[in-house]
């Protein structure tokens, strides 16, 4: 197989895109433009390189874990052996703090601390992944608050020349931080079997995947809603309009999908995940047009 396409897998390209797309929205809300382009790419790297680091540090400690549950991914197949993934990592994470370490400031400890919570989140004796509440807690840590907020106090203090947080960064961080529970939730619903087998303590596992399917998009339904709401009566984005076009859309979306998917499943249920990062990515979209 192509090397190209397992340096793909092995990157897990649904956290590359929301990692690229994350980066950008925030530069844009910002005020970055091509002057900044410099900044804008600086940050792009950095994070992708702790973005390698963290994925293929859990795909080292997992790879028995996901010859049950993803057996397609370049250790658990074969593909990469040890060692090869080591030397992706290290090179990954060493770009990355240096490219930090030369921006300062907000970048990197953005960078420091999701790299402390990826390792403590993958590697024992922490491996807070065992445990379901400390593995979203994780997910939603960097996903749902570090990069939306220390990213946009990086882009602001580089570009406006001063750091702060407007109202539209909060409601942002709001919504990615629901994003990223259900995320969290959604990922070990089709993984059940290989976790069971390894006592991996997922919240599918301690209270069904019916249950958990059910209050995941019951919490993103509420804040699509609230989203629209807020965006009617009390506008805070650039573009109020794009911002409740777009989520009455993700509205029709979310129901249609949920109605159509069954949570024990596993190909329904690994589509309708893929089918949540896809409404993640679209938030980022979203927000990042209406600062423009």
């Amino acid at each position: 197989m192509n090397p190209i396409l397992h340096f793909i897998r092995f990157s897990r390209p649904h956290t590359v895109i929301g990692t690229v797309l994350s980066i950008s929205s925030i530069y844009l809300l910002a005020g970055g433009g091509m002057n900044e382009i410099c900044i804008w790419l600086t940050a792009i790297i950095a994070c992708l390189g702790a973005n390698i680091f963290i994925v293929g540090l859990n795909q080292l400690t997992d790879i028995e874990i996901d010859k049950v549950n993803k057996p397609h991914l370049p250790l658990a197949s074969g593909a990469y052996s040890k060692s090869a993934a080591i030397a992706i990592i290290s090179i990954s994470v060493i770009l990355s703090i240096i490219l930090g370490m030369i921006a300062g400031g907000f970048l990197l400890g953005t960078l420091l601390i999701s790299i402390l919570i990826g390792t403590l989140y993958s590697l024992p004796p922490f491996r807070l992944k065992r445990f379901h509440f400390w593995a979203a807690f994780c997910i939603i840590a960097i996903r749902g608050l570090v990069v939306n907020l220390l990213i946009y106090l990086h882009f602001s203090e580089k570009v406006q020349g001063a750091a702060n947080l407007p109202a539209v960064i909060w409601l942002l961080t709001g919504v990615i931080f629901v994003y990223s529970i259900v995320i969290a939730w959604f990922k070990d619903i089709p993984d059940m079997a290989g976790d069971q087998k390894h006592a991996i303590k997922t919240l599918s596992l301690s209270y069904g995947a019916d249950q958990v399917f059910r209050w995941g998009n019951m919490i993103l339904f509420v804040t699509l809603i609230s989203v629209i709401m807020i965006e009617i009566f009390q506008p805070i984005s650039g573009n109020a309009l794009l911002l409740i076009t777009g989520h009455s859309i993700m509205v029709a979306a979310l129901l249609l999908m949920w109605r159509r998917t069954s949570p024990n499943k596993n190909k329904e249920i690994k589509k309708y995940y893929l089918f949540i990062w896809a409404l993640f990515f679209a938030e980022y979209i979203l927000f990042g047009l209406s600062g423009v």
